[in-house]
């Protein structure tokens, strides 16, 4: 996943890997981010398998969550055929690769409308769940109080609300592409 520094981008991916966990499965979480932090550039390779992890390093990725559009431009192309390209559109332009799943859904918007523009990573890690199940939502909802802290608990139940509606919005679309 990535995205600008802010937009919660480490958080999700270390909830995922978290939820994956859960799972009993073999993880690997990477963090990038540029100098700049808040702003700058941000991503994380996750890694989920049934098997040891060999690296934490993602090259071909089998699913991309794109939150800006400099973004897509810089890992777009390393999305292996036939993967899940989740876009949050009110960012990120329309996906031009017909050879991979696309589900563009206005994240922003969606965490706007519901009051927490901060909930928008929620929102596609909902998305991700419902197009791609690399995890389970019951494995998303009990990553989320080992990953939030204490001091943030309070927003547990809004990060679930926004989980559920990215999961909606995502299966009321049909995956364009591959």
């Amino acid at each position: 996943m990535a995205g600008f520094g802010g937009q919660g981008i480490l958080t999700a991916g270390l909830i995922l890997a978290q939820a994956g966990l859960q799972e009993g499965r073999e993880v690997s979480w990477l963090p990038s981010y540029g100098p700049e932090m808040r702003g700058g550039t941000a991503h994380c390779h996750v890694v989920l398998s049934d098997e040891p992890v060999a690296s934490p390093l993602v090259t071909h990725p089998d699913i991309l969550l794109l939150f800006n559009k400099p973004s897509l431009e810089r890992f777009e192309p390393a999305l292996r055929a036939g993967g899940y390209l989740i876009a949050n559109s009110s960012l990120v332009p329309p996906a031009t690769r017909t050879d991979v799943r696309r589900v563009e859904l206005p994240a922003t918007r969606m965490a706007l409308e519901m009051g927490a523009p901060e909930a928008a990573n929620m929102v596609m890690l909902g998305a991700m769940v419902a197009s791609a199940g690399a995890v389970s939502f019951e494995s998303l909802e009990a990553a989320l109080p080992v990953v939030i802290s204490k001091r943030h608990a309070d927003k547990i139940p809004l990060d679930l609300e926004a989980i559920r509606k990215g999961m909606e919005a995502a299966a009321a679309l049909v995956p364009q592409g591959a």
